[in-house]
């Protein structure tokens, strides 16, 4: 059987479904019928305690752990199951928040062991102590350091130890800066430098994304105002800033943020949204809204790593998307992979079509600099041209701008 999908049985009224003390491997939600309850307290004659109808769940416990049926289930009318196996509840489990995770195996874990004491599962000697299955959980997963990094994270917002770095975007076409991407950095008083690709994930999982990303685009636009002042620009250069679905889902996103930018006196065009594919399909209508709140107030729209998540251009038209950002890990292999090649240039292609600006991600050899531009692709950032730096230093490297070589 293939325990990825949802299989259907039926049993007739009469039949029995599970049978106390015997092993179960699965779990089941009635679609059709009704089901009555029996639980044998210690060999003793079968007691009725309850019933179920459509639309409830039944033999739980099963997927939880190897432990034997806690009661016999008999359908009491014809039934039919739709079955969730123990294989599937532990895949999806495996891939669910770290939190989420424990949290719920040590709940179900204390539900259990109240039925053990309670002796409704019968002979439960071979149990183990609920103290050392929970123990289990709790290192098995990475919850109890998320937990902590999220704390930290928090506490390291509020004593500026988060800080904004600033990668600039090339205009291809004239080798000359057109903007830059913010970027957060941790740096942890003991720990060190702390990556993005840790502390943004368990950020978001926790809610602190929210704190994160309106410093971010406090920061970053008073931060472009200051670097065109010093560097000699006036509104010529964009800042792109990274926001979450946490951030999309928040009351008053738009007004929020247009109320930020109109106070460090950036026009709103110089700043990109940038958000995820993933954002726009798991939340298509709230986007759809969010971002057309945003293009009326006059700010871009981004779309990070695109290509990752669905490699279907077709959806595009449906958003008022301004920039698409080709993911790094397409540019990379561009020179050694046919497909990544054909999905750049369909990108460019689509992009010159649709008016949108095509952003690439990622570039680190010459080869790959050359050849984007070449394709027509309007703007790059990566290695090859700058790293991710500082306010004064990106400031400095403005005024002494030596154009690259591709």
């Amino acid at each position: 059987m293939d325990t990825s999908k949802t299989s259907k049985k039926k049993f007739k009224s009469g039949d029995t479904i599970m049978r106390q003390g015997e092993e179960g491997k699965s779990a089941y939600i009635i679609e059709k019928g009704r089901v009555e309850i029996f639980v044998s307290k210690n060999g003793s004659k079968e007691q009725s305690v309850g019933t179920r109808g459509a639309g409830t769940l039944i033999g739980e416990m099963a997927i939880v752990d190897n432990a034997p049926r806690t009661a016999t289930i008999r359908a009491i009318e014809d039934c039919s199951l739709l079955e969730i196996t123990q294989d599937d509840f532990s895949r999806r489990l495996q891939l669910a928040d770290p939190v989420l995770k424990m949290t719920t195996q040590i709940i179900l874990t204390r539900y259990r062991d109240m039925l053990a004491r309670s002796e409704l599962a019968g002979n439960n000697k071979n149990w183990p102590p609920p103290e050392a299955i929970e123990l289990s959980y709790t290192e098995q997963t990475d919850a109890v350091k998320n937990i902590k990094i999220a704390n930290e994270f928090s506490s390291a917002l509020k004593n500026n130890e988060i800080s904004l770095h600033y990668q600039p975007i090339l205009n291809l076409q004239t080798a000359t800066i057109s903007g830059f991407e913010a970027l957060m950095r941790w740096e942890h008083p003991k720990k060190g430098f702390i990556s993005p690709g840790i502390f943004i994930p368990i950020a978001e999982e926790s809610g602190a994304i929210l704190d994160a990303s309106r410093f971010a685009l406090q920061e970053s636009c008073l931060a472009l105002k200051r670097i065109e002042h010093r560097a000699g620009y006036k509104d010529e250069l964009f800042m792109s800033i990274n926001f979450s679905s946490a951030d999309f889902a928040s009351e008053d996103f738009v007004g929020s943020a247009y109320k930020t930018i109109s106070k460090s006196d950036v026009r709103p065009k110089q700043v990109h949204i940038e958000i995820t594919e993933r954002l726009l399909m798991n939340q298509p209508d709230d986007a759809k809204e969010t971002l057309k709140m945003c293009r009326k107030a006059g700010m871009s729209i981004a779309i990070d790593d695109f290509g990752t998540g669905y490699s279907s251009l077709s959806y595009l038209h449906q958003f008022p998307i301004d920039t698409i950002k080709i993911d790094q890990q397409f540019v990379r292999d561009m020179h050694k992979n046919e497909n990544s090649m054909a999905l750049i240039k369909s990108i460019i292609s689509l992009g010159k079509n649709m008016k949108m600006k095509i952003i690439a991600e990622g570039v680190e050899e010459k080869e790959e600099a050359t050849t984007l531009k070449e394709l027509g692709c309007d703007m790059a950032q990566g290695y090859y041209f700058a790293r991710p730096v500082s306010e004064i230093d990106v400031t400095n490297l403005l005024k002494k701008w030596e154009k690259p070589i591709f």
